[in-house]
């Protein structure tokens, strides 16, 4: 606003309606969480102040929490194009017709009914967002292909959750072992083993834990979710915990999220634009 060039990595406001970027000496007079220098009506530097105004600024900056299950359906959309062109190429005169009465092969359509889940959890967990509580969807794991579903900042922690749609399917939890030989979990889907969703879970959270600690945020509880959309779940009961993680639905997810906790509006607020600018959308 007032035509200073700020250098890189200066903290300041924006403000969407009017597209403008406000430098902590700019911004209103009222705000007690500007210093001014005493007898004066010259504020003080701006790298005096930008230590005092963390939660200003990241109560008024702008996070884009992403769009639930956009990475899955352009995979989707990818694949479903390259099969169609390869069909019309090998077949110019009938291609259309070969689409036309062929389905997608499962492991391209396994990518749109992702996104399905994904788009459906994440409608009920942009549900719930209040003071406190912030919900990133569909984030990119730097260095890597994968991404993570939806990471819920909430009074009781972080939540990471990962979207998974078996419809008709019930997931239960199998317990081997006891008193004679060692004792072994094992997530059950239906009739086959999807013990490998747990595991992936963990490595999500550990991702999450070890960005957080980077940050000094060390006390901050971070937690795993596998939600299962329109799965075969029981009337009364069903969720579960296996190896730390919960497995539950998403109605029984947003009761999680809703729960009291340790984790005040400020931090809840850092430990938000931690993980948008640490994990990005995909």
């Amino acid at each position: 606003m007032c035509g200073i060039e700020l250098p890189v990595g200066t903290i300041a406001v924006y403000n969407s309606s009017t597209k403008s970027v406000t430098c902590p000496v700019c911004l209103p007079q009222e705000s007690s969480a500007v210093p001014r220098s005493q007898g004066s009506d010259v504020p003080v530097k701006v790298n005096d102040v930008e230590n005092s105004l963390p939660e200003l600024v990241l109560e008024q900056s702008e996070v884009f929490a992403g769009a639930a299950g956009a990475s899955a359906q352009r995979e989707y959309e990818r694949r479903k194009d390259k099969r169609e062109s390869r069909i019309r190429e090998a077949h110019p005169r009938i291609g259309g017709l070969i689409i036309a009465l062929s389905d997608d092969p499962q492991s391209t359509k396994a990518w749109a009914t992702g996104a399905q889940g994904e788009e459906r959890l994440g409608r009920q967990l942009d549900a719930v967002v209040q003071a406190g509580v912030h919900v990133l969807h569909d984030r990119r794991i730097p260095t890597t292909k994968a991404n993570i579903d939806h990471l819920v900042v909430c009074p009781s922690g972080v939540f990471v959750i990962d979207a998974k749609k078996y419809e008709g399917q019930r997931p239960s939890l199998r317990i081997d072992g006891g008193w004679t030989r060692p004792r072994t979990e094992t997530l059950i889907i239906g009739s086959r083993n999807g013990t490998k969703l747990v595991d992936g879970v963990h490595k999500q959270v550990d991702r999450v834990r070890t960005t957080l600690e980077a940050s000094g945020l060390n006390d901050v509880p971070v937690s795993g979710m596998l939600c299962f959309v329109e799965a075969d779940w029981p009337l009364f009961g069903g969720d579960f915990t296996i190896d730390g993680v919960s497995v539950l639905w998403p109605r029984k997810a947003a009761s999680h999220i809703g729960r009291l906790g340790a984790i005040d509006a400020a931090t809840a607020a850092r430990v938000h634009h931690v993980l948008a600018s640490s994990f990005p959308p995909a």
